[in-house]
């Protein structure tokens, strides 16, 4: 920041809109437009001219979206702190804006009472956030970490292992699983409880979760 300035650059592809946000910006001392872009390209364009030391972008746009339009400026300047606005509360977007560079995330009809604080908390380094907007990244977050360690489980597994998860979890009984990889039930009741020691699987519900979690009977 130049001093106690906070110099902004807008990102929207509607000048009523960029007009409106100016206006609210406008009304305290110790923040400044200093360029205004139509669309994600632009936006890149003046973000490396310009540096400035906030950049409110809009999320739907033409030619480059808004978060694409982050990932590239952050790529190029990691300091480059972006606050993305939306007409929508797309909390299910929130973990790709923010793995995009985004530093902050704020819903439009709400810009004329929060806009200041949140270029404000967003120039100072921290993280700007609508209370529903962090409880769906922490969510999203453990969804993850689940997802991860449910991953690292299967890949303890042998590959017939494996393959008689699948085909527990598609509902096939252990006579029709010995069929199938020519073995015999009794064979497949001993993979069973090998499974169970590894990763304690041991109802057909429980592998059925467990399989769909990783995606294993989207085929």
């Amino acid at each position: 920041m130049s001093g106690d300035l906070i110099r902004v650059l807008l990102c929207d592809d509607h000048a009523v809109v960029r007009a409106g946000v100016k206006a609210v910006l406008g009304t305290v001392r110790d923040i400044e437009v200093v360029g205004e872009a139509r669309n994600g390209k632009e936006a890149v364009e003046l973000a490396a001219r310009l540096k400035p030391d906030v950049i409110v972008m809009d999320l739907s746009m033409d030619e480059m979206d808004g978060a694409e339009a982050t990932r590239v400026i952050v790529a190029k300047d990691p300091t480059a702190r972006v606050l993305i606005m939306t007409m929508h509360s797309e909390e299910e977007a929130l973990v790709r804006l923010l793995e995009a560079g985004a530093a902050g995330y704020l819903v439009k009809n709400s810009a004329d009472r929060d806009l200041v604080d949140a270029v404000r908390t967003v120039a100072r380094g921290d993280s700007y956030l609508r209370a529903a907007a962090a409880r769906a990244l922490a969510k999203e977050i453990k969804r993850r970490e689940t997802h991860a360690a449910e991953q690292e489980q299967f890949d303890k597994l042998s590959e017939r292992e494996r393959s008689i998860l699948r085909l527990i979890a598609a509902g096939y009984s252990a006579p029709e699983i010995g069929g199938q990889l020519s073995i015999s039930a009794k064979t497949v009741d001993t993979y069973k409880q090998r499974i169970q020691d590894k990763i304690g699987l041991s109802h057909r519900p429980d592998y059925v979760k467990f399989a769909m979690r990783l995606g294993l009977l989207e085929a």
